[in-house]
């Protein structure tokens, strides 16, 4: 079966040996190699399809015979601009999660009694489904462990895109694919920019188009302003997503402007929950600042929390991490367990049920510094959180809580004595 893309085509249905449509007289074998065979989507500005390869070069290698084939069918100079610009940034990337476009997957094509060029792009057919689909089929969200190992699949991939000075600003679960070998891709590179001088001048003038997908897209971005950390902004709703089923947007609480999920997921541990909260901070330079950070915390975390070895990890700009978990022998969890014991006075009370002084600002900064030294830039979140969730807490009573947070046992007790 052949299929006919002229969109005003009445009868697309041809049969495979037809060089032309029976019903508008278009060609069916484009650029002289590939012949559709069914539409797979379409909407907004381009159709894709499922094409064979009929090229001498795929016929002896099946995994390349079907591709997709993206049909631009707005022909305005801004949509041909997006689309020729998507074409080169997937040409110009070369990693597995990634669909790969050959340097001659981008072509125009003239339609039977149609006067307009139309533009394609011809790229590598991902198998599977997107992970919003995914969860739709599943029924229930996924756990933490497979979670933060999708986050670092996804990190990697962000690495290879930031190193190209691109960022894709359009990262949401329907845009991630998930291969039947359980690796990602990311899709839809239609919205990529790349920095430069040009990209920077638009941005300072208001002439960048909002890119806004709703639940994941950041504020700076929804206003004309993305960056690279408007992405994991949009990674870490896509966490959310992942671990709770839910739309972001739904625990959004307008009275507080802040995301309440971890209401919804009392259980995940507190190292995970807090990173998710720092790719989601409101202020782009409150997020991790390269995608090579990401990546760094998530392995870091997935360290701690899933293996028994320690990771000793260097993040440009930022103290040194070093995390060894220790495990109580009594629990078969595979989370750190930390036991910690608060001070008694001489009548044998702790300090908890003792009026304690309030804390101040340099207090708070020495202990967010303290913290940075074990668990790395998440500290400042950590502490803030720590703070607003106990009113009144006393500086002792503070120092605890941090310390309940750092997953090395003496690096916990360390941390005391340098406040205490």
């Amino acid at each position: 079966m052949s299929f006919c893309i002229n969109p005003k085509c009445s009868n697309p249905n041809n049969q495979d040996t037809m060089l032309f449509c029976q019903s508008c007289g278009s060609e069916l074998l484009l650029d002289g190699r590939y012949r559709v065979q069914k539409e797979l989507g379409g909407g907004g500005f381009a159709n894709t399809y499922e094409v064979r390869d009929c090229s001498p070069s795929s016929m002896y290698n099946p995994q390349s015979t079907y591709k997709v084939l993206k049909l631009l069918l707005q022909n305005q100079p801004k949509y041909i601009e997006l689309f020729k610009r998507e074409a080169e940034v997937l040409m110009s990337l070369n990693h597995p999660g990634i669909p790969k476009v050959e340097p001659d997957g981008y072509f125009t094509i003239q339609l039977k009694e149609n006067q307009q060029l139309f533009h394609c792009i011809v790229m590598e057919k991902i198998e599977g489904l997107d992970i919003a689909q995914y969860i739709y089929k599943r029924g229930r969200p996924i756990k933490e462990r497979l979670a933060l190992e999708w986050l670092i699949q996804i990190a990697t991939i962000l690495q290879e895109v930031h190193s190209h000075n691109f960022f894709h600003r359009d990262i949401k679960p329907s845009n991630i694919m998930l291969r039947a070998d359980g690796q990602l891709v990311l899709i839809d590179f239609g919205t990529v920019r790349e920095i430069t001088n040009t990209y920077l001048s638009k941005q300072s003038a208001g002439m960048v188009t909002g890119v806004i997908s709703t639940g994941y897209t950041p504020v700076e971005q929804m206003n004309g302003q993305a960056v690279p950390q408007s992405d994991f902004f949009a990674l870490g709703r896509t966490m959310v997503f992942l671990l709770t089923g839910k739309d972001p947007s739904d625990f959004y609480d307008s009275y507080i402007d802040d995301l309440r999920w971890r209401e919804f997921l009392p259980q995940i541990p507190p190292i995970l929950g807090d990173f998710i909260d720092y790719l989601m901070a409101r202020i782009p330079s409150q997020r991790p600042q390269t995608a090579n950070e990401v990546l760094e915390q998530a392995i870091a975390i997935y360290k701690v929390l899933y293996t028994e070895e320690g990771l000793e990890t260097s993040i440009s700009g930022k103290p040194q991490v070093a995390i060894n978990p220790v495990r109580s022998k009594n629990t078969s969890s595979s989370s750190p367990t930390i036991h910690l014991h608060p001070k008694t006075t001489n009548n044998g009370e702790t300090d908890d049920f003792l009026p304690q002084p309030l804390l101040n600002k340099q207090f708070i900064t020495t202990c967010q510094q303290k913290l940075a030294q074990y668990i790395g830039p998440m500290a400042s979140i950590v502490c803030q959180r720590t703070i607003k969730q106990n009113p009144g807490i006393s500086g002792r009573n503070l120092v605890y809580k941090l310390a309940a947070t750092i997953p090395n046992l003496e690096q916990a007790e360390e941390f005391k004595r340098k406040l205490l």
